[in-house]
């Protein structure tokens, strides 16, 4: 089953809505997100990146940092730019990117079903993010960026799901970056609870993105079960913010790699090292159209390589996927990178950035060899979740990403 809530929002009066969603916490560095922020002190970056209200050289995790986040989400309260639900909801939530479009149910997700592994997950955590989402969400005694879950989609919960989008919604807009958002509200007790009973009936969620803000909800949850005597389970952080997606309207788009240097190679060299193991010629198509091939920008041109057959592992969910293909056979024994997630050598590239800027990196930022790849598929992501995986680092790039501060969920209610 799925223990999935409704909850008590604190959101935006419509008027404010637009002027308040912001991106992820991660999704901007802080100077980005004080430019973006400049001249609307309305904006939710004040609550999840607060280091923006402090001088540049201020030390992002400086306790005081964390207090201005907690006294800002408490000034939007006050002035109402935030403004409690009188019941408890679900809320549906749209994004339209182009022609894709994806709609998610906003719930509170169970802890525990998080801590038995009901709620699956394909990559390991960090502990400082941890240490520093565990931070912010105590200090605001509220989960206030939410979770992107997913769950195999479901033809009952599709039609649920379309009853309340042919309704008015409360918000539709569209921000500076083209994405269309779109949220109803789901107060009707009895159509609270078809849809509660209809997620009863799904076998597992997966997180798809925010492993961090999972993990550290998980970790104030036990710190306060463990300080309650009085824990009945029953508590409002026995649960955390999440929005959830089936998963056939989920975009994937790749994590494409750059790496420094051809680790003491010319590149006719590194071009036979790679040879050996994929088949390598030129293309005008950097993108890579299907699973084993890859793109790769070396010397101002793009080559296309295809795995051969034989160094792809077969019915091992994680060895064959196609960036642990790239790892095992290219990045780790002709360039040297062998944990990718501490060397310095190779950075990672979100695909919405597309190929040119992988040619940016080479051309201009002093790179020397950029890879694109095929994107992961959503089957392929819950495959390795099911086997216990986890995902090699940086696999999955999800598009759109969940604005924040169109709906907190307060941890004492």
């Amino acid at each position: 089953m799925s223990d999935i809530r409704p909850f008590r929002a604190m959101r935006p009066p419509r008027e404010f809505a637009e002027k308040v969603a912001s991106p992820p916490y991660d999704v901007l560095n802080t100077e980005e997100a004080r430019a973006m922020a400049l001249g609307n002190e309305v904006s939710y970056l004040h609550v999840n990146k607060p280091e923006i209200d402090f001088p540049p050289d201020f030390n992002p995790y400086d306790a005081a940092v964390y207090a201005k986040g907690s006294e800002n989400l408490r000034a939007f309260i006050s002035r109402r730019v935030l403004v409690q639900d009188p019941e408890d909801c679900f809320y549906l939530y749209k994004q339209r990117m182009g022609s894709h479009e994806q709609t998610g149910l906003v719930a509170g997700a169970s802890v525990g079903e998080y801590e038995r592994d009901l709620i699956k997950k394909h990559e390991f955590t960090r502990p400082d993010k941890e240490d520093d989402r565990t931070r912010h969400i105590d200090e605001m005694d509220a989960n206030d960026e939410p979770v992107f879950l997913t769950y195999h989609a479901d033809p009952a919960i599709d039609r649920h799901v379309a009853m309340v989008q042919a309704r008015p919604s409360v918000y539709d807009f569209v921000t500076s970056d083209g994405i269309g958002h779109t949220l109803w509200v789901v107060s009707e007790p009895g159509e609270v609870e078809t849809i509660r009973a209809a997620f009863a009936r799904v076998p597992a969620l997966y997180v798809a993105d925010g492993h961090h803000r999972s993990a550290a909800a998980t970790r104030v949850c036990r710190r306060r079960r463990e300080a309650n005597p009085s824990h009945t389970g029953r508590e409002a952080y026995n649960y955390f913010l999440a929005v959830v997606f089936p998963h056939d309207q989920m975009k994937i788009m790749p994590y494409n790699r750059v790496v420094k240097d051809l680790h003491g190679l010319n590149e006719e060299a590194f071009l036979a090292r790679v040879r050996e193991t994929f088949e390598c010629i030129p293309t005008d198509r950097p993108a890579p159209e299907r699973s084993a091939s890859y793109g790769m920008f070396l010397g101002g041109a793009w080559y296309r390589l295809r795995a051969k057959e034989a160094i792809i592992p077969v019915g091992d969910p994680v060895r064959s996927l196609d960036i642990a293909v790239l790892q095992d056979n290219l990045l780790g024994p002709v360039l040297g990178i062998e944990d990718p997630r501490r060397d310095k050598r190779i950075d990672f590239v979100g695909g919405i950035r597309g190929t040119a800027e992988l040619e940016r990196r080479v051309q201009h930022d002093g790179w020397a060899v950029a890879f694109a790849l095929h994107p992961v598929t959503m089957e392929q992501l819950m495959k390795v979740a099911d086997a216990g995986q986890v995902m090699p680092p940086k696999s999955t790039w999800f598009e759109p990403k969940l604005r924040s501060g169109l709906f907190v969920r307060p941890l004492t209610d």
